[in-house]
């Protein structure tokens, strides 16, 4: 299954968040509880962490990129042979959210 990794809303009064740092590469597994990409507000650092076990399969937004609270900043899987399309907006209306802490 494919999952979006989305901008968390956890943060009170922000619509937005910028991307510090990805912890690992495309095909990197990562397992529940691992940093899989640091964010910030205006105010402060936000950890995401992985809900799940997954594969990072597409990086939609780079250091430095500004993206909004619920949309995606990343495409994970279970599998890493499984095929992606070319746009995530072809899959927008089946993706799964990928579970954070």
């Amino acid at each position: 299954m494919i999952y979006q990794l989305v901008v968390p809303g956890q943060v009170e009064d922000v619509e937005e968040m910028r991307v510090l740092e990805w912890h690992g590469e495309v095909g990197r597994v990562f397992a529940e509880g691992e940093l899989i990409v640091e964010l910030e507000t205006y105010k402060a650092a936000v950890e995401v962490r992985s809900g799940q076990r997954g594969v990072l399969r597409r990086v939609l937004c780079a250091p430095g990129d500004w993206q909004k609270v619920g949309k995606p900043l990343a495409l994970l899987s279970d599998d890493p042979a499984e095929l992606l399309p070319a746009s995530p907006d072809a899959l927008a209306p089946w993706l799964v959210n990928f579970e954070i802490t």
